[in-house]
């Protein structure tokens, strides 16, 4: 009697007890990614009618965070001591190379050994991994940075979902994939129909869950639904390191060479050859913006076998080279990857 007795005032405390999300904000965070994750916190108080949740934000200096639209947030602690049974929400954004300090990473660290579950919004899943959070766990960051995060940490088990949970440690892939995660995680500590009624008051009619990819499919992408087309393309995202040429890529869709050659300028206005070139291009600038991999190590990744090709190949297509892109990085004006 006295173990069932128990287990109901502990089953008891788990219904009524308040769990607190604490945010640390960086610099330049993504300003949806954060509302996608507090904002179900607050109308899941206001369904249950009591405060299930509660939360504080946090940022390095103690008093304030500008996030990447220049909007800026009063934070609530520095980076205090917390308590075991709180939840930390890394929320990153743009330059998050930069933004991720020493402060941050030493403090996450401190707080994961005491047992707090850490999670990465957006970009914040590269600051979790830079503090070894990470090492051996399943995670996801938003996919403009998936090719410098597998450069950088061989040992995390990067994966394309829009969100994972892998134990204690969390992370998203930017965008509203944070809001999918608090719905799960709210549908794990009130049940599925709590998390329900909370989606339907954000009208959102469409939870996603972690099977689900972050990116549109290729059909979606392209805007040709091509069955041969939209293999083509599948097995050339696979191979960016090592290109294969259009005889072996049409010979592995079970067509002709000319035909593969008809199907992308019917459909595409460029050669499979060409299109490849993109790709790869757009991954090396990726690599530019995101990592501090040399060029050379980045033509290599991307396919290409000196450092004068791909620096030919690169200016043609974006008007500068490879050097001086990655010298406009942190300039006013310089393009800046992830949402």
């Amino acid at each position: 009697m006295q173990v069932v007795a128990a287990r109901g005032k502990k089953e008891t405390d788990e219904k009524t007890r308040t769990r607190r999300v604490v945010f640390l904000l960086l610099d330049r965070f993504t300003m949806i990614s954060f509302a996608g994750a507090i904002e179900p916190l607050r109308i899941a108080n206001r369904m249950l009618g009591r405060p299930a949740y509660s939360w504080i934000l946090a940022g390095e200096n103690g008093k304030e965070v500008r996030c990447s639209n220049g909007v800026a947030f009063r934070v609530d602690v520095g980076l205090s001591d917390l308590e075991r049974d709180d939840m930390i929400f890394v929320c990153g954004g743009i330059d998050i190379q930069q933004t991720t300090t020493k402060a941050a990473l030493n403090w996450l660290r401190r707080e994961a050994r005491r047992g707090v579950a850490v999670a990465g919004i957006c970009t914040g899943s590269y600051t979790m991994a830079k503090a070894g959070l990470l090492d051996g766990k399943r995670a996801t960051i938003h996919w403009e940075n998936q090719d410098s995060f597998l450069e950088e940490f061989e040992e995390v088990r990067m994966t394309k979902s829009v969100f994972v949970i892998d134990g204690n440690r969390m992370s998203t892939a930017g965008g509203t994939s944070s809001l999918d995660l608090m719905l799960k995680l709210i549908a794990q500590d009130h049940g599925e129909d709590v998390a329900n009624i909370v989606a339907d008051q954000l009208v959102y009619n469409s939870i996603r869950s972690d099977q689900d990819t972050q990116r549109l499919s290729i059909p979606t992408r392209i805007g040709v639904r091509h069955p041969k087309l939209s293999q083509v393309i599948q097995i050339m995202e696979a191979n960016i390191e090592d290109p294969i040429s259009p005889a072996t890529l049409a010979t592995d869709v079970g067509m002709s060479t000319r035909q593969l050659e008809r199907l992308f300028r019917r459909y595409l206005s460029r050669s499979p050859k060409r299109y490849y070139m993109e790709l790869r291009l757009q991954k090396a600038r990726n690599l530019l913006m995101q990592t501090d991999m040399s060029v050379i190590n980045v033509a290599l990744a991307c396919g290409f076998a000196s450092p004068s090709h791909f620096s030919k190949c690169y200016r043609a297509h974006y008007q500068t080279t490879p050097y001086r892109e990655r010298g406009t990085i942190g300039k006013p004006g310089a393009a800046r990857l992830s949402i």
